[in-house]
């Protein structure tokens, strides 16, 4: 079943998902070489707890912690470690949750340690415009096939793969809600777009092909050949006048277009 929300119900998300955000952009600045993946996940734990929110993620499934670290071909669910230390020049993927007064706030950004490669600066480039561009899509009327659509033809027109065994997803009471958000076009149930919707729009983009496999780990998914990968996430809804990306204190899409 696809829910949409109420006004009340709305705040509540982006206060989950403004924290979220908040929290990412901390720890983009620890991105530090020589710290490891489990620092990275203490400090996301304890900023959730000073913010007053629950962490999405601990326990989700069995997940043991409260954030992904997904590093250089890891494209997502990397579990936080002790021994794993970052390095100048990866590419780290922090994806975190939240949950506000029982709403669900999910966001994702990938980041350098340092100075990195200029083929990686533009491979997150291309990610994050193709997030934005599959949120600029969520128009009352669209598809959902419109917003995977957007975010397939960007990544395809620059050389890269989209990730299709990993897709996005309804986003409120749960973590995981319907309807599935696939980052291209598929053939089948199509739902159109309504106002309320919220949706977590997320591509997984790798330099070399799609295909994906998992680690012994059950949870670390890396791509099958080797490829660097890139990941952003934004939980948004759909109102009067287009999308609103739920982190943001003003109902925004894209680079930050005010639509009020």
């Amino acid at each position: 079943m696809i829910c949409r929300r109420s006004d009340k119900e709305l705040e509540k998300m982006h206060q989950a998902n403004a924290i979220v955000l908040h929290i990412l952009e901390l720890l983009k600045t620890a991105l530090e070489p020589g710290i490891t993946t489990a620092e990275l996940d203490r400090i996301a734990a304890d900023s959730l707890k000073r913010e007053g929110a629950k962490a999405a993620f601990l326990g989700y499934r069995g997940f043991p912690a409260s954030l992904c670290v997904s590093v250089n071909d890891e494209v997502v669910h990397g579990i936080p470690s002790e021994t794993k230390v970052l390095a100048e020049g990866d590419i780290v993927s922090l994806d975190l949750g939240s949950i506000v007064d029982g709403y669900y706030g999910d966001n994702a950004i990938t980041a350098g340690v340092g100075a990195i490669p200029e083929q990686h600066e533009r491979l997150l480039t291309v990610a994050e415009r193709a997030m934005f561009k599959g949120i600029e899509a969520m128009e009352a009327g669209n598809h959902i096939s419109d917003i995977g659509h957007a975010v397939q033809s960007h990544v395809e027109c620059h050389g890269y793969s989209v990730v299709r065994e990993y897709v996005g997803h309804g986003i409120g009471r749960a973590l995981h809600e319907d309807p599935p958000v696939p980052n291209y076009v598929q053939a089948g149930r199509d739902p159109r777009l309504k106002k309320g919707m919220c949706l977590a729009i997320e591509p997984m983009v790798v330099t070399g092909e799609s295909h994906v496999k998992t680690l012994a780990d059950k949870w670390t998914v890396v791509t099958a050949d080797g490829g660097f990968s890139a990941h952003f996430e934004r939980s948004a809804t759909i109102t009067d006048s287009g999308p609103w990306i739920l982190a943001e204190p003003k109902r925004v899409y894209s680079e930050g277009a005010s639509i009020v």
